[in-house]
């Protein structure tokens, strides 16, 4: 009887070989991304961060996961994957500044179908670039290759990070009240939200993503589409350790505005939007006549051009508007806080300029 030929892992797809080659790969880019308390060198069964070396005295430590959702088969049908890496990042560490929270170390999860250890190099140099950005360290991930389960070069990308803040400088702070503003920080574009329902309207409009953007003829639509998300942390906490009083923050990611500006207003509290006062870039004025898609669902699925709210004391506004536009940001007024005891806690004036 005939012996069968003896298996091997890279037999059912898997090649270990291609996993410790992209390691390899990305040890200098995780080293740029080293800071106090972490040496950023990877290798090991776990990454570590001494909060003594990076300086806190009484921390409370935040931790954030995300992911770039549907945005990245865009990264892999254009085959551009230089920045989504970014994406990942920005999507966690813009989580822990709306608490106050610097970030001190960032991990990723990357898995796939099939390993190409250049285009993980790649991704990785996007992870790292937006670790630098957002002064966190890159101590540590997990590469998985599942040809079961993933299809050829897909992948999926998935981010954990952790930052601490001081005990008396947690946000959302005790006082926010109807009166107080609210202000907004610019989005780069579209982030890493809603884009199940951008592919759908870039089908549907039979457009090609190696085509010109309708909106930004000398780019590419995928060079469009895929502009990272902005990492707020370094202007922000620049803002905050200059003494800015802000009461809150609010990210706006995944539900919009009405979704999100509640998580950190206290019960019986909301926000009216002024939506004229909202810069909306053309990506969106797009998506919602191409779509069509109403105003309501622009405001719930996309940022529509504010990925930062910024609550303060009306009295104390244009100092807190001063003190990050010395940060780089530019705030504008979109609105103030109301009191709402009872139903939607997010209300809108005016319309938005689509």
């Amino acid at each position: 009887m005939a012996s069968k030929k003896q298996l091997t892992y890279a037999d059912s797809g898997v090649d270990i070989d291609a996993g410790n080659a992209m390691v390899e790969k990305i040890k200098p880019l995780v080293r740029t991304t080293r800071r106090a308390g972490a040496d950023a060198e990877i290798g090991g069964f776990g990454g570590l961060f001494d909060l003594k070396a990076a300086g806190f005295r009484d921390p409370i430590l935040v931790a954030a996961n995300d992911g770039v959702g549907s945005k990245v088969k865009l990264a892999i049908e254009s085959n551009r994957h230089q920045t989504i890496g970014i994406d990942l990042v920005a999507m966690c560490v813009n989580d822990l500044i709306v608490q106050g929270a610097e970030p001190l170390f960032f991990l990723d999860y990357y898995a796939t179908g099939r390993l190409d250890p250049e285009v993980g190099a790649e991704v990785v140099a996007g992870i790292a670039q937006g670790c630098r950005e957002a002064g966190a360290a890159l101590i540590g991930g997990e590469t998985a290759e599942m040809p079961g389960l993933y299809a050829g070069k897909d992948y999926d990308l998935a981010g954990f990070a952790v930052g601490a803040v001081e005990r008396d400088g947690l946000l959302p702070r005790p006082g926010i009240a109807a009166g107080d503003s609210v202000l907004g920080l610019s989005a780069s574009g579209l982030h890493s939200n809603g884009f199940s329902l951008v592919r759908r309207i870039v089908a549907d409009a039979g457009l090609a993503l190696a085509g010109p953007a309708p909106f930004a003829s000398q780019i590419s639509l995928a060079e469009a589409l895929l502009t990272p998300t902005r990492i707020y942390v370094r202007p922000i906490l620049q803002a905050l350790r200059a003494g800015a009083p802000i009461k809150a923050l609010a990210h706006i990611t995944g539900g919009g505005f009405p979704d999100n500006l509640p998580r950190v207003l206290p019960q019986g509290l909301g926000i009216k939007l002024d939506l004229a006062a909202i810069p909306v870039p053309p990506v969106f004025r797009w998506l919602a006549a191409e779509g069509p898609v109403g105003e309501a669902e622009m405001l719930r699925t996309f940022n529509c051009g504010i990925g930062m709210v910024v609550i303060v004391a009306a009295a104390e506004a244009e100092a807190v508007a001063a003190a990050l536009r010395g940060a780089g940001e530019e705030a504008v007024r979109i609105g103030h806080v109301i009191a709402a005891p009872s139903g939607p806690r997010v209300i809108a004036a005016g319309r938005l300029a689509l």
